[in-house]
């Protein structure tokens, strides 16, 4: 199964980042990639398709640190878009592909972000197959270390 994410054109892709889920869900991983890319003067459409899970990365968004707030909203030109379909990313450059739904076709973004757990390995597998041998593209692979950190990895 892939996610909704379609554009007619193949896409123009500097940098894919795997992010293997091994102890943090996705709702506590995500805002921090949120922050860092908000910091960085970017914006960021993040992609689930299912409702609920975005409901609950909504709320995971809301809550993440008490003493800040994480600019995010589901319509308009939010710095944090949050859409099921890559087609209604706006603006954003750098995209996020957060249920593990590898998607058929790439959307068109400087930065793509791609969290897997365990039952999405097959999808991340195939994900990163498909991008081998495209000089265009930059891949890396991260996992969690025992303490909950990232670390990149072969």
């Amino acid at each position: 199964m892939a996610c909704a994410c379609s554009t007619s054109l193949w896409p123009i892709i500097l940098r894919v980042d795997f992010y293997h889920l091994t102890r943090t869900p996705v709702e506590k991983t995500l805002p921090i990639i949120a922050e860092k890319v908000l910091a960085a003067g970017h914006r960021l459409a993040v992609v689930m398709a299912d409702g609920q899970m975005l409901d609950r990365l909504d709320e995971a968004l809301w809550t993440f640190r008490p003493s800040s707030f994480l600019p995010h909203g589901r319509r308009g030109d939010q710095p944090v878009l949050l859409v099921q379909d890559c087609a209604e990313k706006g603006t954003a450059g750098h995209v996020a592909i957060a249920d593990g739904l590898w998607p058929d076709v790439l959307p068109e973004a400087e930065r793509l972000y791609y969290f897997f757990d365990e039952a999405m390995l097959q999808s991340a597998r195939a994900g990163w197959r498909s991008l081998s041998g495209r000089d265009e593209i930059e891949k890396h692979y991260w996992k969690q270390t025992e303490q909950g950190g990232w670390i990149e990895g072969p």
